[in-house]
C-alpha cells in the first residue's frame, strides 16, 4: 500500500470516518473512497452496499477487490431506565459499543447497570467529549424534553445513522413542534424513529428492547432511512 493511501486511511480511522480500499488485483492499482465520496465512484452502489454491510470482498468482475474499513458501530443510550437495562447487554452481543446518558443519578448508578460505560450527566456535556457520528445511533429513552431533545437534535446534525424516540404519536407530534422551534428540518425530523422500534406488539422492557435494537440494526445495515419492519 502507497504511504499517502495508508496515511489517510489511518487518519479516517482516526476520526471515525469510513473508506473503502478498491484494489485491481490484475494490475496492483489502488484507490482509497472516502464515505462522502462513495455517492460520486463509478463503483458507487457497490460501495455503498459494501459500506452498510461493512464485508470486503471480491466483485463479480473477478479482478476489483473492495477492503471495506468502518469504525464499530456505537449505540447511545439516553435514558438509564428499565428498558436500557435490558437493552444495554443485547446491544453488546450485537456488537455494539455502548454508552449510557442520564443526569438523573438515582437511576444511573453501576448497580443498576454492572460493567456498562455509564455517564451520570447531561447529555450535552458527555457528547462534547464523545460527539456522535455517521456510525453511532441514538436511543432517546426519557420521556423528558430537557434530557432528550439535545442529543436527538445532535444526532440530527450528525447524520446519525439511527435516531429513535420512546413516546407516543402524540408524544412525538408535541416533541416534532419542539425541535423545529429549535431549527431542526422537516426533512430530518422524519428520520426519526417514533414510536420507537419494530412494530411487534411489545409490552415488557424486555420486548420493547428487542424491538428497539432490531430496528437499529436494520437501519445500521439498510441505510438509515430504511423502512419499518412489519410484525
Amino acid at each position: 500500500m502507497k504511504f499517502d493511501i495508508l496515511k489517510a486511511l489511518n487518519e479516517a480511522r482516526g476520526a471515525r470516518r469510513a473508506a473503502i480500499l478498491v484494489t485491481d488485483t490484475a494490475t496492483g492499482a489502488e484507490r482509497l473512497v472516502p464515505r462522502e465520496s462513495a455517492g460520486g465512484d463509478p463503483l458507487a452502489a457497490e460501495l455503498e452496499k459494501r459500506l452498510r454491510s461493512g464485508r470486503s470482498g471480491m466483485l463479480e468482475d473477478g479482478h476489483t477487490f473492495l477492503t471495506v474499513h468502518v469504525p464499530p458501530p456505537r449505540l447511545v443510550v439516553i435514558g438509564a431506565v428499565h428498558i436500557s437495562q435490558a437493552l444495554a447487554p443485547m446491544a453488546r452481543l450485537a456488537g455494539f459499543d455502548l454508552a449510557i446518558i442520564d443526569p438523573r443519578t438515582a437511576f444511573a448508578t453501576p448497580e443498576r447497570f454492572p460493567d456498562m460505560p455509564l455517564f451520570a450527566e447531561w447529555p450535552e456535556e458527555v457528547l462534547k467529549a464523545v460527539p456522535l457520528d455517521a456510525f453511532t445511533g441514538l436511543v432517546a429513552l426519557t420521556h423528558d424534553p430537557k434530557i432528550d431533545d439535545h442529543p436527538i437534535l445532535a444526532a440530527l446534525a450528525a447524520e446519525c445513522f439511527y435516531v429513535g424516540a420512546l413516546g407516543s404519536r402524540k408524544t412525538h407530534g408535541k416533541r416534532v413542534e419542539r425541535l423545529m422551534e429549535q431549527g431542526a428540518s422537516a426533512q430530518s425530523l422524519e428520520t426519526i424513529h417514533a414510536p420507537i422500534g419494530v412494530d411487534i406488539g411489545a409490552q415488557s422492557p424486555a420486548e420493547i428492547a428487542v424491538a428497539i435494537l432490531a430496528e437499529v440494526i436494520a437501519a445500521l445495515r439498510r441505510g438509515r432511512r430504511a423502512e419499518r419492519i412489519a410484525a
